[in-house]
This record gives C-alpha cells, sequence and structure tokens, in this order.
C-alpha cells in the first residue's frame, strides 16, 4: 500500500487527526479496509460516526456474526466453505469458519447464523473428521438450536444412491432442534462450482435482507481505497492445463489379470505446484466408438448445431456425460419413455432392486432398451450432466520430480449385460492416449491427506493395488526431506509375480533403510487369500505400539470393502493388544480421526 496520505485535500480533518487515520490503517490489507469502509458507511448512515461503538447485545443482529460450518473429506466443501468466508467479509459481516472436526456441543452455545456445507462419501457416510459431530447433533446430548438459523450446502455424486444424504440429514436435523431454515437446502453435483457460488450469494442476501440491507455495505465517501493485487492466472477445475504425456508405462507382469498404467505428465510452463497427498483431476474425453453408436441409437445428425457453434457429437464427445446411469436420469427417461417398468424401478419400495438394476448398466442400455421416438438433440442434451473430471491419488513428490507430476491408473475393463464396457477415462488415457499428447488437467489439493508436519512422526502406509499411488509420493518427500520418522507400508495385490507394484522402487527403499518395514499380501498365490487387514492383525502388536508412540496412519484405495475391513481390523487390533472394550476402541480411533493421525483417500 503506498506510504502517501489516504484523504485527499478536501478532506474535513486536521493534519494531525488525518495523520493518526493514516497510521492506524497503514497496517490493514484489502480485505480489512473493505471491511472498516463499509463499517464506517453504516454508522455514517445512522449519524453515530461520533458515538462509541457498543459490544452487541448476546444473539443480537446488529452484530451478526456467521459461522461458515464444513465438513470435508476431501476439500471441496472446505473450499466452498472458505469461498463463503471471503464473500460474507467483503459484505461487511462479522464471520467466521468452523470444522465439524473440531466442533463441539458448547460451541452450540449461543446461538448463531450458519452457512452449513457437508460433503457425502460411499453409501451416504460422512467425512472422516465429521463423524463425531454427526454422532453428537444426532445423540441424547444434541444441542438446543433455538434461537439459530441455517442453510445448507450439500455435495455429492448422483450416481450413488445415497446423494448428497449429509446434507439431506443435516437439514433435517437442525431443522428438528429448532433451528429456522433461512433458505431452502441445495444438493450439488459433482459440477458444483456455480450452483455453491449461487447458494452463497442467496443465502448472503437472505441474511442481509434480516440485517435491513438490501446490498453490500460500499466504501466511505472520501477515502482512496488501495486497489487490490491482481490475482496470478492460474490453471484449475475451470481452466485446465494441457499437459504433455511424458510416459505411459504397463506395470503389471506377464500373466496379469489386471492393467496398471504408470503416467507421467509435464507440468512444464503451467506454475501448478502440489504436495503429496494430493489428486490430480484429469477432464477425459468420451469414446467416439460409443459416441457414434448413442448417435446411431437415437438417429440424430452429429452435425446437429446446439447454438453457439456447439455441434452435438462434440458435445457429446467432450461435454457431457453419457456412460454414468444415475438416477435423475433415470426418473428423466421414464417419463419421455413412458415405461412401466423404468416408472416401477423408481418407486420407493424398489431402491434395492433399481440399485442391483444400474450395476453394470450404462446410459445406451436405456436408450436401447426403452426408445423414445421423435426426441430431438435439445431434449436429449438437457438430460444429461456435464461431464465430470475424475481425481486420481498423485504418485510422485514435485521435489523429487520438477515440473512432472505421476499416477497409477488401473485401467478399468469388464463385461456386462452383453457388452464390453471401459472406464471413460482410463481407457481414453491407455487406448487412445499417446506419449506427446496433451490431456487438460489441474491439482485437487486434498487438505485431510497429508504427511505429519514433523519429519521425525512414523507413519503407517496400506495401500494395496492402485492404492499405493499416494505413498510412492509420501516416500519420495520423505526422502528429499530427509526425515527421520519410521515408514511402514502394507501393499498387497493379486499375484507376487505379476502384481507387486513399483517392486523395485519398494525394494530399494528398504536396502537404504527409508522403507523401515514392508509387509505385502497376495491373495491369489495360496488357497487362502490373504489381504493387508490379515498382515495388519498378524503384526497388531507392533502396529498398536507404533500408533500409541504417535504414528500416523493412512489408508488408501476401494472404499467399499477394503477400508472398511481395514477400519474394522484396527478396532479389534486396539481391543486384542490395547485391552480396550468395544467402546473404548470404536472412541480411540475416533480420536486419531479428530486428530487427524488417522487419514484416508478412498473411493
Amino acid at each position: 500500500m503506498s506510504s502517501g496520505p489516504l484523504l485527499d485535500t478536501n478532506s474535513p480533518l486536521s493534519a494531525a487527526q488525518a495523520e493518526r487515520l493514516n497510521q492506524a490503517l497503514a497496517g490493514l490489507d484489502a480485505r480489512q479496509l473493505t471491511w472498516l469502509s463499509g463499517y464506517l458507511s453504516g454508522l455514517g448512515a445512522a449519524g453515530t460516526l461520533s458515538a462509541p461503538v457498543q459490544a452487541p447485545a448476546s444473539g443480537a443482529d446488529t452484530a451478526f456474526p456467521l459461522v461458515i460450518l464444513y465438513g470435508s473429506q476431501t476439500g471441496n466443501a472446505e473450499g466452498v466453505a472458505e469461498m463463503a468466508l471471503e464473500r460474507a467479509k467483503a459484505r461487511g459481516f462479522e464471520a467466521r469458519l468452523a470444522d465439524m472436526a473440531e466442533f463441539g456441543k458448547k460451541d452450540f452455545k449461543a446461538p448463531a447464523n450458519y452457512l452449513i456445507v457437508v460433503s457425502t462419501q460411499g453409501e451416504g457416510d460422512p467425512p472422516d473428521t465429521a463423524e463425531g459431530f454427526f454422532e453428537l447433533i444426532n445423540g441424547r446430548k444434541a444441542p438446543d438450536l433455538k434461537g439459530s438459523r441455517f442453510s445448507v450446502l450439500g455435495l455429492g455424486d448422483s450416481s450413488y444412491e445415497y446423494f448428497c444424504q449429509m446434507g439431506k440429514l443435516t437439514d433435517a436435523r437442525f431443522a428438528e432442534l429448532g433451528a429456522e431454515r433461512i433458505l431452502d437446502r441445495v444438493d450439488c453435483d459433482v459440477d458444483y462450482d456455480e450452483p455453491a457460488e449461487r447458494w452463497i450469494e442467496a443465502t448472503l442476501d437472505a441474511y442481509q435482507a434480516l440485517k435491513g440491507e438490501s446490498q453490500a455495505p460500499q466504501p466511505a465517501a472520501g477515502f482512496a481505497m488501495p486497489a487490490a493485487a491482481a490475482a496470478p492466472s492460474a490453471y484449475s477445475r475451470k481452466n485446465p492445463f494441457e499437459a504433455e504425456v511424458l510416459e505411459s508405462i504397463q506395470l503389471n507382469g506377464r500373466g496379469s489379470l489386471k492393467e496398471t498404467h504408470h503416467i507421467e505428465l509435464s507440468l512444464e510452463g503451467s506454475g501448478l505446484s502440489y504436495q503429496p497427498g494430493d489428486a490430480l483431476g484429469i477432464v477425459p474425453q468420451n469414446d467416439p466408438g460409443y459416441v457414434d453408436e448413442m448417435l446411431d441409437t437415437l438417429a440424430m445428425d452429429a452435425e446437429h448445431d446446439l447454438g453457439e457453434g456447439r455441434l452435438l457429437r462434440d458435445a457429446l464427445l467432450k461435454e457431457l456425460e453419457v456412460t454414468t446411469l444415475t438416477r435423475p436420469f433415470v426418473k428423466h427417461w421414464a417419463e419421455l419413455s413412458e415405461a412401466s417398468e423404468l416408472k416401477r424401478l423408481l418407486a420407493e419400495d424398489a431402491k434395492d432392486e433399481l440399485r442391483d438394476w444400474l450395476y453394470g448398466r450404462q446410459l445406451i442400455d436405456i436408450v436401447r432398451d426403452y426408445p423414445v421416438t421423435g426426441i430431438d438433440a435439445p431434449t436429449f442434451v438437457s438430460a444429461l450432466r456435464k461431464l465430470p473430471p475424475r481425481l486420481y491419488s498423485i504418485a510422485s513428490s514435485l521435489d523429487a520430480n520438477p515440473d512432472e507430476v505421476h499416477l497409477t491408473v488401473g485401467i478399468v475393463r469388464y463385461e456386462a449385460h452383453g457388452r464390453a464396457r471401459g472406464g471413460v477415462t482410463s481407457t481414453w488415457l491407455s487406448d487412445r492416449v499417446r506419449p506427446g499428447d496433451t490431456v487438460p488437467i489441474y491439482i485437487d489439493h486434498n487438505k485431510n491427506f497429508k504427511l505429519p508436519e514433523s519429519g521425525d512422526t512414523p507413519i503407517i502406509m496400506v495401500g494395496p493395488g492402485t492404492g499405493i499411488a499416494p505413498f510412492r509420493s509420501f516416500m519420495q518427500q520423505r526422502e528429499e526431506d530427509g526425515a527421520k520418522g519410521g515408514n511402514w507400508l502394507f501393499f498387497g495385490d493379486q499375484h507376487f509375480e505379476s502384481d507387486f507394484l513399483y517392486q523395485a522402487e519398494w525394494l530399494n527403499m528398504r536396502a537404504k533403510g527409508l522403507l523401515t518395514r514392508l509387509d505385502v499380501a497376495f491373495s491369489r498365490d495360496q488357497a487362502e487369500k490373504i489381504y493387508v487387514q490379515d498382515r495388519m492383525r498378524e503384526k497388531g502388536r507392533e502396529l498398536y505400539e507404533w500408533l500409541e508412540n504417535g504414528a500416523h496412519f493412512y489408508v488408501c484405495g476401494d472404499g467399499e470393502r477394503m477400508a472398511v475391513d481395514v477400519h474394522n481390523t484396527l478396532i479389534e487390533i486396539a481391543k486384542t493388544h490395547g485391552g480396550r472394550d468395544e467402546e473404548s476402541a470404536t472412541a480411540w480411533l475416533r480420536e486419531l480421526q479428530q486428530a487427524k493421525r488417522y487419514q484416508r483417500d478412498v473411493y
């Protein structure tokens, strides 16, 4: 900020007053000055500039404090909450950010005005660190929220049965506990940016209306506000970087039933940076053959103009989700086709049957099996959601691999309902993208899957299959940092000979002493299947001692089965080797989660 005077020659202030004011303003940044100007403007409009500032009465709307409360698994909900905080403060609200992981009953003591952002993971589960929060508000000691107000934004994925379930439960529970709903809940699909921004603005408008304000405070007259520093251009989800593919190497050996690729991408010239534990977002393209089959089935012209120069085939190829079959699309298609079978499956008492029916099917199946005569391109396109980016755990350290990012990608191929299927992004990367080509990417920062601050802290990593990816990143970074803490890895897959991903690297790390312990489980190399949780159970005493001595525990991979089994095994270990009962063992594990010593990156 300029060191010159902020007031012009027409200022009514004396030279001494102006000097004192300039000294007071010198240490404030642009955001603080914006708030102050709005505050002074409000006082001036009320004719109270000369009056001392009075502390508002408890719960009074004059101060109108906002609590922006979030529950986040990968950081998306936290990011929306941070945006809400910035917007609220720019409007002159007194606002604070609160993580559900750290929000207890005492924090509900006084009435407050909430903006709540919460994500849903898996089959309708809360974020790991928010489990204690949901136990609190749904338990016998739930807080009395009379006098509070709230609005909820849910983040989710409509391809899951329990879409935005935690947003729905939070909204209902806050109302049950006596809080006043200030705005209807908004449920966001994977393309959440625009609806989230609209929700923030609408909620702040609603709260502002309660204050008797129709718009955000304006800068006070007579003040020359410093121009905010222009944010550097950055590649992001909305503006991905075209990264050149440097390498694509199949990791599995001969005879493997799996296909896993190690992919290296260049970040040169992007300015992008990442930390171990972050994910890479890839904006994929649909299979051209699949798209053409869809067009043939619908009898639509590939060159149909959708407006603004958008052609139908290009939109289906690059912009729209045309494979994943979601309940909202089934509902939409049932209305168009008037198919009684689809309507029956959508009934409330057929949820389980619908889930089974959806499994393995894609959007083309419903279009083919329940045809709609005469449907036009705009009507069809309006029923589709945007093609969502796919997130992959980063498998490299930027310090160890400058200007590069590495991925470990499992290629999804299967047969179902009489046709070959494939994962949209994985088959695109393996079958149609070659070294020298570019793919659109961005960094998705995950604040809830991070190495300990101290390199002396030991870590335990459980990563079967492609879940090994972030731990390659962790170990590269620990080596670069010269970290002294112990490193224990549990890895599992089907066969030792063909599926020991990055085997040479892990053995080299162990030989150097970087990898303190290595336990592997190859499920198909013996008659009885052995998994990572079995190895954990075998080493239960040592594992419990590591955790009691401060180790951090990480899990990456399948969230539906593996991560659940690992979680239950930890409880079993705490009971067996810690002398705890079920309740105490569960509480012990919850404490590790809330302290961020137990972190999961599951999918």
